[in-house]
Parts: C-alpha cells; structure tokens; sequence
C-alpha cells in the first residue's frame, strides 16, 4: 500500500512538470500585424525558454525513471541488465520527443493562422510520432524480453505506457483545439 501512494504521488509529481517541460505556457501566441522576423526578445525569450525546456525535461526523465525503478523491483543483477537498456531506449525516446516540441512548436505559431494543409501537416508529423513511438516501445519490449523475460518486460511497457498516457493526457489538455476554418 505505501508503494502504491508513493507511486501516485510520484506520479502527481511528474505531471506538475509535464507541461512546461513542452513549453505550453504559450499554445497560441499573439502575432502582430505585419512584423515577420524575429526581435531581438523574441529570440532571447525563444532561447530562454529552450533552456528552461530542457532543464524540466531533465527533470521529468529523472521523475519517471525513478517511478520505473520503484515499479520494476529489480534485484541487483535485473537492474544491471534492465537499466542500460531503459537508458538507450529514454536517449531514442528524447530524440523522438525533440520532434514532437518542435511540431507543438510549429502548432503555436501557425494557430491563429491554421491553413488546411498546415493542419494536414501537423496532424500527419504527429501520427507519426506516435507511430514511431510505439515502434520504439516495442523494440525495447524485446530487448528487455531477451535479456530478462516477458514477465519482466511486460511490466516495463506496462509502467512506460502509463507513464507514457499520463503527459500524453498532461500534453493535449494544454493544447488550444483548432476552431472552425
């Protein structure tokens, strides 16, 4: 019972960082009539919050691996065998995450302005995404099946999937739905 609270606290934590880990204080900036390049602020502000970005997203993968550590319950030498591969898989999983910011990106700033085959391309880069991501979850489901069993496994994509759903949830809440063209 205890590991149970302390996983969903564990989890409230991650949620708390979910969204500003994606930069979604701002889903639909306001633009102004006429002015196409970037200001000076606008860049510095863009490179601020790119660094405020990854400094939450540190912080997130480090929330999550140790919900996964506390889940798993691996002795000494599962962990041995699970956590190399849990560390390739999360290092594939940033490089597909870096993707998905820069269509949400993309997304705000094309909002007040959505075309239909912006949308088109935006709606495609994230079934993509979430192709590939699924593609990658089943990739390292095998990995760890070989190297620790499919019970063992099991529970791995099992914890990742919740995981997972959860700053999906966290995500798209946050996320302005598009209005009527």
């Amino acid at each position: 019972m205890k590991l149970r609270i302390f996983l969903w606290l564990s989890v409230l934590a991650l949620l708390a960082y979910s969204p500003a880990a994606l930069g979604q204080g701002k889903p639909h900036p306001e633009k102004s009539a006429g002015h196409t390049a970037p200001s000076p602020t606008t860049d510095t502000e863009e490179k601020n919050l790119q660094a405020y970005i990854e400094l939450i997203r540190a912080n997130v993968r480090q929330e999550k691996a140790q919900i996964m550590g506390a889940v798993m319950q691996l002795g000494v030498d599962e962990a041995a065998k699970f956590w190399p591969l849990y560390n390739e898989y999360d290092a594939e999983l940033t490089k597909l995450n870096n993707l998905r910011v820069e269509n949400i990106k993309e997304y705000g700033r094309a909002y007040t302005e959505m075309t239909e085959a912006k949308a088109d391309e935006l709606i495609r880069r994230a079934l993509d995404y979430q192709k590939q991501r699924g593609e990658l979850l089943a990739k390292c489901y095998e990995r760890v099946k070989q190297s620790l069993g499919a019970i063992t496994a099991a529970r791995f994509v099992q914890v990742e999937h919740q995981l997972l759903l959860i700053i999906d949830l966290q995500i798209v809440s946050s996320l302005p739905v598009l209005g009527h063209g």
